[in-house]
């Protein structure tokens, strides 16, 4: 029988989003939002305001001035690219305790990598595709947190070439996607995100396959053991990337990420 709320009613530290990520998008659905309103939230954190004010200035992003000021920050970034680094920053926590902080990082270059095909594409939004590529693999949270050495396991399992759902199946009873949708229920995520979440493995079982496919394809480039031969240039070609060599890609993608990373870390 298939333990996926099992699983997750027996992690009691994530049954609740972060509350400032509750607010951030709870401010973005609103169709009168104001970036006053979000920045409210970033400028009563101090962490983040010093996060913030590091990344504007940072080689990410390349702006030709130096940033002082946290309104001037918030506004060069605009309210989209201020909620997804909220998300980030505030889910690093939960993800680092449920992987050493691999898992963070993980989700973090699967989410640069999406932005960066996303604006060479233009097949979607930028800004979506980053948040898309970010909470991907959320499920795993539950998992590693519900035991620390299965999971740890199965990770090593799965280095050595095999299916990550069947193993997380055998040593779970669900996988990362289950619980990965689940959470996305109980935290009432937006229907893209938990498209991407549930399907990201079987992107044309979605009733959105174009992100789930950029999300699948991306998630493969920049896995650590990379292997070229899984990653299929025609399924490329269907979210219009074309390229003859995804190495040259992937360092492009990972160069990227390793800034942001630097930055929020």
């Amino acid at each position: 029988m298939d333990k996926t709320i099992e699983l997750v009613n027996s992690v009691k530290d994530i049954h609740a989003m972060p509350s400032v990520i509750v607010k951030a998008l709870n401010i973005m659905k609103k169709p009168t939002a104001s970036m006053k309103e979000l920045g409210d939230i970033v400028m009563f954190d101090q962490s983040l305001t010093i996060k913030f004010l590091a990344l504007v200035n940072s080689a990410y992003y390349g702006f030709s001035q130096q940033i002082s000021s946290i309104n001037i920050a918030l506004s060069l970034l605009g309210m989209v690219k201020v909620k997804n680094i909220i998300v980030a920053v505030a889910m690093k926590p939960m993800m680092s305790n449920a992987g050493d902080k691999e898992l963070w990082k993980h989700s973090m270059r699967v989410a640069c990598g999406c932005e960066y095909l996303a604006n060479l594409t233009k097949i979607m939004d930028p800004d979506e595709a980053f948040i898309a590529g970010f909470v991907h693999d959320v499920g795993k949270i539950v998992l590693h947190m519900s035991n620390p050495k299965t999971y740890d396991k199965v990770i090593a399992i799965v280095s050595e070439g095999n299916d990550i759902l069947a193993v997380e199946k055998k040593y779970f009873d669900s996988d990362h996607v289950k619980t990965g949708s689940l959470l996305a229920k109980r935290w009432q995520l937006p229907i893209l995100l938990a498209n991407i979440i549930s399907y990201h493995h079987t992107p044309s079982l979605s009733s959105i396959p174009i992100p789930c496919n950029l999300v699948c394809f991306v998630d493969k480039l920049v896995q650590t053991n990379f292997n070229p031969n899984v990653v299929d240039k025609e399924f490329g070609k269907t979210i219009g990337i074309d390229f003859e060599d995804y190495e040259d890609l992937r360092k492009a993608i990972l160069q990227k990420s390793e800034l942001l990373i630097a930055e929020l870390a």
